[in-house]
């Protein structure tokens, strides 16, 4: 049967000499797999294979079983084409951050159109995001993509606590007042920070955090062990250094 629907690209592996295996999450069905033939060539004017870089969201007609592993584009179209996330050295890096970030949570094929729109979303306001915005938009995202996993951070009982006092427990995402009997906690103004970025529903809203390289890098390091505190063989991040880089 075929069925339209919008997708993000998360992976794309060359197959044969024309061929794409490309990893797509999809709004009807999840994370999926396509075999994507004739689309690499050496004629720039007939080169498809560019509509597949990771992030590319994309308009589908697809073909659909549920016992196969390996589905096929029937048609396919921007839907959105983007003006500086594949150009911008700046934002082709805090967008394969956030690609690399849901090839890793996103385990099982299971649909989620929330989570899709929300990605979607995200995508997009980077595209269109000024310079400071965009230098925090990683963060942002990690922060809110928890959301959908199970493992939201809990910052309802701050306001009673004084910035001296704050923890934030990695293991229970949660905000404490005294310092947790473990390790994997978040102290003081960095642990501010991220109550901060909770607060913020909207990229836009970024404008307003005034952060500097090293405390960017400190607290994706923590989210990097956030993840891997609530999702078994999360990993290391193989963007987070390039992501450093460029935002330095």
């Amino acid at each position: 049967m075929i069925h339209k629907t919008k997708g993000i690209v998360l992976r794309t592996v060359k197959y044969g000499e024309t061929s794409l295996v490309v990893t797509i999450y999809t709004e009807l069905f999840g994370v999926q797999t396509y075999m994507v033939n004739g689309v690499r060539t050496s004629k720039p004017s007939g080169n498809k294979a560019a509509m597949f870089q990771p992030a590319s969201i994309l308009e589908m007609e697809v073909y659909h079983q549920e016992q196969k592993t390996i589905q096929r584009i029937k048609e396919y179209r921007w839907a959105f084409l983007y003006q500086q996330i594949l150009s911008d050295v700046v934002k082709n890096s805090i967008a394969l951050y956030m690609v690399e970030l849901l090839n890793k949570t996103l385990k099982q094929p299971e649909p989620n159109s929330n989570l899709f729109y929300f990605c979607e979303d995200a995508f997009i306001q980077l595209d269109a995001a000024e310079k400071n915005i965009a230098a925090n938009f990683a963060l942002f995202f990690s922060l809110h993509l928890a959301d959908f996993f199970g493992f939201r951070m809990n910052s309802s009982n701050i306001k009673d606590i004084a910035v001296e006092n704050l923890y934030f427990d990695l293991r229970e995402g949660d905000f404490l007042s005294g310092q947790p009997a473990h390790p994997d906690f978040i102290y003081g103004e960095p642990a501010s920070v991220i109550a901060e970025l909770l607060k913020i529903r909207l990229p836009a809203e970024l404008d307003q955090l005034k952060l500097n390289q090293q405390t960017r890098r400190a607290l994706l390091l923590k989210l990097q062990d956030y993840y891997n505190l609530h999702m078994h063989d999360f990993g290391q991040m193989k963007t987070l250094q390039v992501l450093h880089e460029v935002l330095s």
